[in-house]
């Protein structure tokens, strides 16, 4: 039995990848952050799904370069460097593979020292900080948008898309007219939620409204009683089908997120994070220019939030013919190069 270990900053699209090993017999260890926040006490919903797919789960105290000042925060590089080689000693893993993300850096490099090969994946248009590190450390890059192919060395990058869920790949094409789905991503964007609530008076009246608030905000969306108002925390069948239904999706511009939007030409309305590494939220944005209107967020307000979605729904999206077995082809590289 081959033993691997699965790392990095998307779990949602590592995840699709490490059930389909788990079928074939492959052992998965899973190297992450058990919470999302720092010193937030609530498993993070990777730490939930991951083990839900009973996978063996190793909470990675790890540290980020990026726009981190806390000293405390930046201890724990040399921490996460020394925990991701004693995990690696061990449990022996045949092989690493990394979906990018602070995590994938101690664990990839201390791999590396070890003997122990890694591959990667790229989830976003452009090249993650991270990702980019690593990339002299790993035998192969694999690529979600055949444009990233030019930020990795040719030689060792392979466009596979990304492994996304198999509902998104089947879904109708049908949706409800009036059907607006809101997300912030899994942990949901108090920013996101704060406009969203103070524009309920206005787009009740013409939408029905499907909120997914994340935790911090989901005691003021269940206080809010509409006939044309649902909210739920997270859940990811109601996420997806939500996302199929909707007429416009209002959400972030995560590497996930756009990639499905994409494969789907669905109407969306899109609030990259300002302060994300290399902008790459604006990227994944700018990427669905027939289907997204892109509403910078230190422009968002109520009133540019209603006219977005307006604006939205007159868009005409062009297909844009994205790969849909980044599954089946991410199994392959890993069985070529860790067999």
């Amino acid at each position: 039995m081959k033993k691997l270990v699965f790392t990095g900053g998307h779990h949602t699209s590592a995840l699709e990848v490490a059930i389909a090993l788990q079928k074939e017999d492959w052992q998965i260890i899973w190297f992450g952050h058990r919470h999302s926040l720092w010193g937030d006490s609530s498993d993070s919903a990777e730490y939930r799904e991951v083990t839900a797919a009973g996978f063996k789960f190793c909470n990675l105290y790890a540290g980020k370069f990026y726009r981190t000042y806390n000293p405390l925060k930046l201890i724990l590089i040399p921490v996460g460097f020394l925990q991701s080689l004693l995990l690696l000693l061990l449990h022996r893993p045949d092989g690493i593979v990394s979906f990018g993300g602070y995590l994938a850096v101690p664990t990839v490099i201390s791999g590396w020292l070890l003997g122990i090969p890694s591959i990667t994946h790229e989830q976003t248009v452009v090249a993650g900080l991270a990702n980019k590190l690593i990339s002299y450390f790993v035998k192969k890059i694999a690529v979600s948008w055949p444009e990233s192919i030019r930020y990795y060395p040719k030689d060792k990058t392979i466009v596979t898309g990304l492994p996304i869920r198999p509902e998104i790949i089947t879904a109708s094409k049908s949706q409800t007219r009036n059907l607006i789905y809101i997300t912030g991503g899994k942990n949901g964007s108090h920013v996101i939620n704060k406009a969203v609530f103070s524009a309920l008076p206005k787009l009740l009246k013409k939408y029905q409204v499907i909120h997914q608030t994340g935790f911090r905000d989901i005691k003021i969306a269940r206080s809010i009683k509409h006939a044309n108002y649902e909210t739920f925390d997270y859940d990811s069948a109601k996420a997806i089908n939500s996302i199929k239904e909707a007429a416009v999706v209002i959400s972030r511009a995560g590497a996930h997120i756009t990639y499905e939007l994409g494969v789907l030409s669905k109407r969306c309305v899109l609030i990259p994070i300002p302060w994300v590494s290399h902008n790459e939220q604006l990227k994944n944005a700018q990427a669905l220019s027939s289907q997204a209107i892109i509403l910078p967020q230190n422009l968002l307000s109520p009133s540019t939030l209603v006219s977005s979605i307006k604006s939205a729904l007159a868009l005409h999206p062009v297909p844009l013919n994205l790969p849909l077995d980044g599954t089946k082809n991410l199994l392959q590289l890993i069985k070529e190069q860790f067999t």
